[in-house]
């Protein structure tokens, strides 16, 4: 009997350790859905190569990606894990889905934009979508797959007809890309693709920087206190939180104006489960040095177990390749169907058996 369940899909790049802003804001979220649907949690290693790096690390990340999800609760028995580069369907759809993609919409994708200045590019506006490489780093080039990535992404999305796609504000823009991508297919072509909806956690949604905490605390941050890994020691979580960046005034509230309380008091409730008003109260009249004691005490707790069944499958890489190999062929299986049925639509022949 097929699975009627609604389809989920999310993907992340192994482009080193996850962060507890991956855990709380993404991840537990995602274990939330697992007995309602029929989930799909991608490891995307070919947009990956759209920023240099070295060929061995990225394949020991995509392995230990695995191992985190899995430790973080994404279980595999419940879930389909696989990785992209393995399944065939992700760029040829992809290819299909770009010929459809006017290149100023590419052009005007934020994320794009903001990769490209810090090359040192800038990207005309409006009418005006001339890539200027005059003030670029000596040596600097701007590949196409920094572009081409929101059509990458609509296919590894499309490729599986997820309903839901779990996706943080940062991510908005492409997916609103995948939906355009997925009615235009179906107006030209007839209804062949569901248009996927975000699906946005509601606790510890974001997780932002401990030291810009107007930004999303982000992996590839280049000041290591800004951001809390998944895997770093106790002592290392706890030296990373008092050093935070705090606010004026002694209140611990969630409020605009107190974006740094409000952060801690995020990661607070999310590692605790406390509700923000139980938080709130137990911090009244309290030191903001106690506070942040207190958050550390209650990250540490959090990720205890987390890290602990990380370094036992981390160690049994037979276990992780029977994951990945059980997770490919579920996936290659959904796979195979849509993208035949997108190649007849198009007009390409079957081939001669």
């Amino acid at each position: 009997m097929s699975d009627q369940r609604p389809t989920v899909l999310t993907c992340a790049q192994p482009t080193g350790q996850l962060t507890l802003g991956n855990y709380l804001g993404a991840i537990k979220n995602w274990v939330a859905l697992l007995d309602d649907y029929t989930c799909y949690f991608g490891i995307v290693d070919q947009h990956a190569i759209t920023v240099k790096g070295i060929p061995a690390e990225l394949r020991r990340n995509t392995l230990e990606c695995i191992a985190q999800y899995i430790a973080c609760g994404l279980d595999p028995e419940k879930a389909h894990l696989f990785v992209q580069s393995h399944i065939v369907g992700h760029t040829e759809l992809a290819w299909v889905l770009g010929c459809m993609t006017p290149i100023g919409d590419l052009q005007r994708m934020t994320q794009f934009k903001e990769k490209a200045s810090k090359l040192g590019f800038e990207i005309g506006s409006g009418d005006d979508l001339r890539i200027k490489n005059e003030g670029a780093r000596p040596g600097a080039t701007l590949n196409s797959g920094l572009l081409y990535y929101p059509v990458l992404m609509a296919a590894d999305i499309l490729l599986y007809n997820a309903h839901l796609v779990p996706t943080g504000e940062d991510q908005r823009q492409h997916l609103e890309l995948t939906r355009d991508l997925a009615q235009r297919f179906n107006a030209t072509y007839s209804e062949t693709f569901n248009v996927p909806e975000p699906h946005m956690g509601k606790v510890g949604a974001r997780i932002m920087s401990l030291q810009e905490p107007t930004k999303k605390m982000s992996k590839s941050d280049e000041n290591l206190n800004a951001t809390l890994f998944l895997l770093d020691e106790p002592a290392v979580l706890k030296k990373k939180i008092m050093s935070a960046v705090t606010d004026s005034g002694t209140e611990v509230v969630a409020r605009e104006d107190k974006p740094g309380i409000s952060n801690l008091l995020s990661m607070y409730t999310a590692s605790t489960g406390e509700s923000l008003d139980q938080a709130e109260n137990q911090f009244t009249g309290k030191q903001y040095g106690e506070f942040k004691a207190a958050v550390a005490d209650a990250v540490i707790a959090a990720l205890e177990p987390v890290q602990a069944k990380y370094k036992a499958l981390v160690s049994d890489k037979g276990y992780l390749q029977s994951v990945i190999k059980t997770g490919n062929e579920a996936a290659q299986k959904t796979a195979y169907k849509t993208l035949a049925k997108v190649y007849r639509k198009v007009g390409f022949m079957e081939r001669p058996r």
